[in-house]
């Protein structure tokens, strides 16, 4: 028997979140000892100049001892993101149009290249 169909075997209950090139696989699996655990993956799609494509994952082992403090620490950040900075997605990368705050600072100002200019006399030279 391969090694992933004893992991296929593991997989006792499965969750499924698609956000963007992100895909979050929530997994609980069952230990040797018939214990429950959960898995958080994450696999990130990644398009080459060819066209072809490849995943890089990465995961999480939550065991049952941990759950409370995870998901207390987990309701606190995600609590202080959305209070702070509410849920409205801000960022280049969501939103074509997103302009950084120092952009259109930038623009005002006298350009760079007008800053940096030294009046020199070379007859003083």
């Amino acid at each position: 028997m391969r090694e992933n169909d004893l992991l296929e075997k593991d997989e006792i209950f499965s969750k499924v979140l698609r956000a963007g090139r992100r895909t979050y696989f929530f997994d609980v699996r069952s230990t040797k000892a018939d214990d429950y655990y959960v898995t958080i993956t994450e696999s990130k799609k990644f398009t080459e100049e060819d066209g072809s494509f490849h995943f890089k994952k990465h995961k999480i082992y939550l065991y049952k001892e941990d759950f409370s403090a995870f998901a207390s620490i987990l309701d606190e950040m995600t609590s202080f993101v959305l209070n702070t900075k509410g849920e409205e997605v801000i960022s280049e990368r969501h939103q074509k149009d997103f302009k950084k705050e120092y952009q259109s600072e930038e623009k005002e100002e006298t350009p760079k290249s007008e800053k940096s200019f030294t009046d020199i006399d070379f007859d003083d030279i």
